[in-house]
């Protein structure tokens, strides 16, 4: 079971060797030549990178709410009792200076739904800190530290690219609240593709000890510099068991360039195509030795994919001359390149390799729309949105899809308990067609006690009845 690393905890990040590693010439990778090599020591490291990690505690305000009242039998005989009392949830989990000037980055799950964010130095300072910028798409969001008027230490970005399996790396945390514990290991694996955490399926794993409460710490290579983000453990037991995966430090940096130029959302390249996996049975149809790579499922009109000469059925095997292996790694990797100018795929076509240049561009988001539903209704809670082409590509629906989506839910709001889903389509309120987030809004102004709401979720259309 894959787990994030909520709950208490402090994962520190390593810093640089003192000066005994050329920064510029990257990793020397060798075997230790004798005992004495053997004995060396990582705690240069770990003295002189803790200036530049936090321990990040968000705190929100929850109803103490009675289960029983969620029994209609229970309301009938018993009545619904007034306001419920409200109680204090705190967690606890590590972040990354970027900065000087205060930006820390962490893991989106560790401050969502905060009424309170606060930042704790290893100097014991603490910190009032607001959320400039979520991106849950890569489970990153940068805090930015209150009422601040000096330059704090930060970590350099690793480029995670060069990353290699046997690399070793550091991690200092306080896992299940013991105090500060240092461990190492290696990387385990890059490129993981299948773990199901973030829409960016791209991970890199380590055996290196990570616990509950590790969340938003820092994964560091021997340079001394920032490798990625820890997120989550595959455990059965909720404790360590040598598997656990961070973000590449490639993706971090993404985020956080987005938050230093003032953005609220992370923009990021459209490609405006559907990839599928290739599958034993799909390489033995097109007649390739090994299925991998993205095929072409279908293409966007006048979408980048379509100027730049994407087909139906191509199959792409690199970007920018990196192997792509699955879907997975090239939404990756094409997330993770600049705006402006082109990015070259290689492709397979008909079995002649061909070159493609693609423009690096947003998906269009006009006429979006997007509100907030506050009226009382079942949608009560919910945000709602036009499906653009930039709605489609962050909730991976199909490109020509058309309506009403909803794209976010508040936590214990009328919509979330009635059982809506982000990603659900609504396609019809009490028979009358929704096809923009205006009709919608007129729709929950209806005094009915009786809702037949028509929906689409994971391609599949459900009525639902709701009142009565």
């Amino acid at each position: 079971m894959l787990k994030y690393f909520a709950a208490a905890t402090t994962l520190l990040c390593v810093g640089a060797l003192a000066g005994a590693v050329d920064h510029a010439a990257g990793q020397d990778r060798r075997v230790p030549a004798s005992p004495a090599e053997v004995k060396l020591s990582y705690a240069p490291i770990v003295q002189r990178v803790q200036p530049a990690v936090v321990n990040v505690y968000a705190a929100k305000m929850v109803q103490n709410r009675n289960p029983l009242l969620d029994d209609p039998i229970f309301r009938r005989f018993f009545g619904v009792p007034g306001q419920q009392p409200e109680q204090m949830q705190r967690s606890l989990g590590s972040g990354v200076m970027v900065d000087p000037s205060g930006l820390v980055v962490t893991n989106v799950h560790v401050i969502e739904g905060a009424d309170e964010v606060k930042v704790s130095l290893s100097d014991k300072r603490e910190f009032e800190a607001s959320i400039i910028l979520k991106d849950p798409r890569s489970d990153l969001a940068v805090l930015r530290l209150k009422g601040v008027h000096e330059q704090f230490p930060t970590l350099d970005f690793a480029n995670s690219d060069e990353l290699m399996v046997g690399d070793v790396v550091l991690a200092i945390g306080n896992p299940f609240g013991v105090g500060q514990t240092v461990t190492h290991g290696i990387i385990s694996a890059l490129a993981r593709t299948q773990v199901g955490i973030t829409d960016y399926q791209f991970f890199i794993q380590t055996d290196a000890a990570i616990n509950p409460g590790n969340s938003g710490g820092a994964l560091v290579d021997m340079t001394g510099k920032l490798a990625g983000i820890n997120t989550a453990i595959f455990s059965r037991s909720g404790g360590s068991q040598g598997i656990g995966f961070a973000i590449p430090a490639n993706m971090v940096r993404v985020v956080v360039a987005s938050a230093k130029s003032g953005g609220k959302a992370v923009k990021r390249p459209w490609l405006g195509a559907r990839l599928q996996a290739v599958t034993p049975e799909i390489a033995e149809t097109l007649g390739l030795r090994l299925p991998s790579g993205a095929l072409v499922s279908s293409v966007v009109a006048n979408s980048p994919a379509a100027r730049a000469g994407l087909k139906l059925s191509d199959l792409i095997v690199a970007i920018d001359g990196q192997t792509v292996d699955d879907p997975n790694a090239f939404d990756y990797r094409f997330a993770t390149r600049p705006l402006g100018g082109t990015s070259q795929i290689d492709v397979q076509r008909a079995g002649k390799a061909i070159k493609l240049a693609v423009p690096l561009e947003t998906a269009p988001d006009a006429g979006r729309n997007e509100i907030a539903l506050t009226t009382r209704s079942p949608f009560q809670g919910a945000t709602v949105a036009n499906i653009s082409p930039a709605v489609a590509d962050e909730l991976h629906l199909d490109a020509d899809t058309e309506g009403v989506v909803v794209t976010e839910l508040g936590d214990d709001t009328t919509a979330a308990n009635v059982g809506f889903q982000k990603g659900d389509i609504i396609l019809a309120v009490n028979h009358q067609k929704i096809a923009k987030t205006s009709d919608l809004e007129k729709a929950t102004r209806d005094s009915s006690r009786l809702w037949r709401i028509t929906l689409v979720r994971g391609g599949q259309q459900i009525n639902v009845t709701l009142g009565g």
